[in-house]
């Protein structure tokens, strides 16, 4: 047992773990925010390709005035888009991202990201970066 716990320890250590010294409360309020649901559900590979709109609801309220970001792995598999109608719901917590999609195509986008954090809650915290894909049927 001793043994192993030294081999844990040398492994934090190795590692960088590192803690502060005094922990910030950890709450709902605290945290960043999060993905809670898309539209479409992320790994469907059946999305009616006449779909006009991507949903994305986060777990708490968000910055609402033009603050977004939709952002793409490459322009090939990033929809089409109206950026000028990006908004978000009266929930404060749903961003819509209107698209024009294709058929058969599997699309990619991410919500926020390391680069691009404009997704943030009314903390000015930026949300986790939240990884979209799916797929539209073929007609």
């Amino acid at each position: 047992m001793r043994r192993m716990m030294v081999m844990a320890v040398a492994a934090i250590a190795a590692g960088n773990l590192v803690f502060a010294a005094e922990p910030a409360a950890v709450s709902v309020a605290t945290m960043p925010p999060s993905v809670v649901k898309t539209v479409p559900q992320a790994g469907d590979t059946a999305v009616d390709p006449a779909l006009t709109e991507v949903h994305a609801t986060f777990s708490k309220d968000m910055l609402t005035r033009e603050m977004w970001s939709w952002c793409f792995d490459s322009r090939e598999t990033f929809p089409e888009i109206d950026a000028s109608k990006i908004h978000y719901l009266k929930d404060k917590r749903t961003c819509v991202l209107p698209v024009k999609l294709e058929p058969g195509k599997t699309y990619v986008i991410w919500i926020n990201s390391q680069k691009f954090n404009s997704f943030r809650d009314t903390g000015q915290r930026p949300a986790v970066p939240y990884l979209l894909v799916f797929q539209t049927r073929a007609q």
